[in-house]
């Protein structure tokens, strides 16, 4: 009881803040293409997700770049090697690896890009 108390100034403005930006997608919800709620929070979600993936793949380009400087010097660490490696293959394979599980067609036929393609 404490903590909110001491924060309610705090969690009123988030909360108030979290309303004011969710008013234009449940307002859309009765637009022509009919979309609701968690539609619209899925396409976000997927928007972030490419986003995410894209920078992630950015940063493993410099690490790799990183492992390969330090390939020349003779101190690679193979664990790091390692590790990169498997996470940006985990990371290329989420989206592929979620649709099969879901069977969710909708990342093949709209913005959800798939790193191996859509087979």
């Amino acid at each position: 009881m404490q903590f909110i108390k001491r924060n309610l100034w705090s969690l009123a403005t988030m909360a108030l803040v979290l309303v004011i930006a969710m008013v234009g997608d449940v307002s859309a919800q009765g637009t022509v293409t009919g979309s609701s709620i968690m539609g619209e929070a899925a396409d976000k979600g997927r928007e972030v997700f490419d986003a995410v993936k894209t920078i992630i793949f950015i940063l493993g380009g410099f690490g790799l770049v990183g492992l390969a400087w330090a390939a020349l010097w003779g101190k690679v660490n193979w664990k790091w090697l390692a590790a990169l490696a498997v996470g940006l293959a985990i990371l290329a394979a989420a989206s592929s690896i979620v649709e099969y599980a879901t069977g969710d067609k909708r990342a093949t036929n709209e913005k959800f890009n798939t790193t191996f393609g859509n087979i």
